[in-house]
């Protein structure tokens, strides 16, 4: 009973018995491409060995930007390729989220992406938890922030033109912006993590903002 016990699954991620290679860069772009062979070690001592492609990815802050005041989210529609590949709706309904620069804190990160996408700077800001989006391709990895903002600020066009980025930021109430991800139009990943965590948290969002800190300079 006892060995059973010890050997029983938990919901927890853990580190892996795996040789990994070093990487073969198959390819560069705006990311880079790597294959590595991989040797796993079994609970039955027996080695598993495989070839896998990864696309390097950075680390990435989201925002949930939230009106306390006005019951309102602040929402961007930006293009997406792959979006547009995958299903011809290419203008994605998106929350605030960019990549973290060199040795930029997912803080200041956030507090960055804000300014850019949606025009606003957040008064306060609050980390909620991390995720990996696509473990099985990719080494992205995402943190998210609960952002208070003032949705009155929000200009109709956003994005860093040095970065030919074009965001345009729109206003909802949250109401809406929860009933449009039940209605089963949001397709965008961060997008239904964001809207899930706010269904099941917003009545704590007063919460939330007293123990949020104040939004770094950008």
């Amino acid at each position: 009973m006892t060995k059973d016990n010890d050997h029983r699954p938990t919901i927890t991620d853990r580190a892996a018995d795996v040789a990994v290679s070093a990487p073969t860069v198959v390819g560069r772009g705006f990311m880079t491409y790597e294959r590595y062979d991989i040797a796993i070690i079994r609970a039955d001592d027996e080695t598993l060995r495989q070839q896998r492609d990864v696309l390097r990815a950075s680390k990435v802050a989201a925002v949930i930007p939230i009106d306390l005041e006005r019951g309102k989210i602040v929402l961007i529609h930006q293009f997406r390729l792959p979006a547009h590949l995958a299903t011809g709706r290419g203008e994605m309904v998106e929350i605030v989220a960019g990549r973290i620069d060199g040795d930029e804190t997912p803080l200041a990160a956030a507090a960055r992406e804000c300014a850019e996408e949606i025009g606003v700077t957040p008064q306060r800001l609050f980390e909620l938890y991390s995720v990996l989006p696509t473990p099985g391709c990719t080494d992205e990895y995402i943190t998210f922030f609960l952002g208070f903002v003032d949705s009155s600020k929000v200009p109709v066009r956003g994005g860093l033109v040095g970065e030919t980025e074009d965001t345009r930021p729109f206003v909802v109430s949250i109401d809406e912006a929860i009933a449009a991800l039940d209605s089963g139009v949001i397709h965008n990943g961060l997008m239904v993590s964001a809207l899930q965590w706010l269904a099941l948290h917003r009545d704590r969002l007063q919460d939330y903002y007293e123990r949020a800190v104040p939004s770094p300079a950008v």
